[in-house]
């Protein structure tokens, strides 16, 4: 028989607080991944605060040159991105910058900022089969560029609607090598453009390298569309600015 008391154990929530390894909040202390944050101010940038927070340990100096340049890569892209123009229409009806940061980031999808974290995702699968069957990166990377293309599927870090060669992959490459932050997954991507570049004339984008060297660095395919977030919010902020500035409310469409 289930008395009162059972009852009431029973509906009382085991552990009502939260509890995080991230950062503990005392009295006058904070303490973030075991660094005292009062420390670690004005001692460490704000790439290697990210590195700490996300992969709980402070980064080399060499990841922290190419954590601070993927954050720079990921900056703007102009008007096009579906993101930048969802903020900048808030922010021509009048809403607040807050609510057309969130517009611009509630944009975000598959087919924009999204295709980082699949890319991770792919190579990262990808790299485990390869250390777990001994194929060469060379056949896993013919059998990943095999399954997408007779599936008709995009490649995801692959091809670019406005870029036939992006810029921004191809210094983020020369940058990894410089930092030596060039691992398996950004071998296996090296290998993938070269047979959709022979097939397709397809070379890798902005996502595709850096979701090989995101994943080289030991970051978690899952913080993928989190990490591009971080780096495109300031430019989404500078448009909303920009537009807030500008005429309200604009023509954007002709109906005559």
């Amino acid at each position: 028989m289930i008395t009162e008391q059972v009852l009431k154990n029973m509906l009382q929530p085991k552990n009502s607080k939260w509890n995080s390894s991230i950062t503990n909040v005392e009295t006058d202390r904070l303490i973030t991944r075991g660094y005292s944050q009062d420390e670690l101010i004005g001692r460490i940038s704000f790439p290697e605060m990210i590195f700490l927070l996300l992969n709980g340990e402070l980064p080399s100096q060499n990841q922290v040159k190419m954590l601070q340049s993927i954050l720079v890569s990921f900056c703007d892209h102009g008007i096009t991105p579906p993101s930048t123009q969802a903020a900048r229409t808030m922010a021509s009806a009048g809403s607040s910058i807050s609510a057309c940061l969130a517009g611009g980031i509630l944009a975000f999808g598959e087919n924009h900022a999204g295709a980082i974290e699949l890319s991770m995702k792919m190579m990262q699968k990808a790299v485990n089969y390869h250390e777990s069957t001994k194929d060469s990166i060379d056949i896993i990377a013919n059998k990943l560029v095999n399954f997408y293309l007779e599936n008709g599927r995009k490649v995801p870090g692959f091809g670019h609607r406005y870029h036939k060669e992006d810029p921004r992959a191809q210094k983020l490459i020369e940058l990894s090598k410089e930092n030596k932050c060039l691992g398996k997954h950004l071998e296996l991507a090296l290998r993938m453009q070269d047979l959709l570049y022979d097939r397709k004339g397809i070379k890798m984008n902005i996502d595709g390298s850096n979701a090989a060297i995101l994943s080289d660095m030991g970051f978690d395919w899952k913080i993928g569309c989190g990490f591009f977030a971080i780096g495109r919010l300031p430019g989404i902020l500078a448009h909303i600015i920009e537009e807030k500035n500008d005429k309200p409310f604009k023509k954007i469409f002709d109906l005559d």
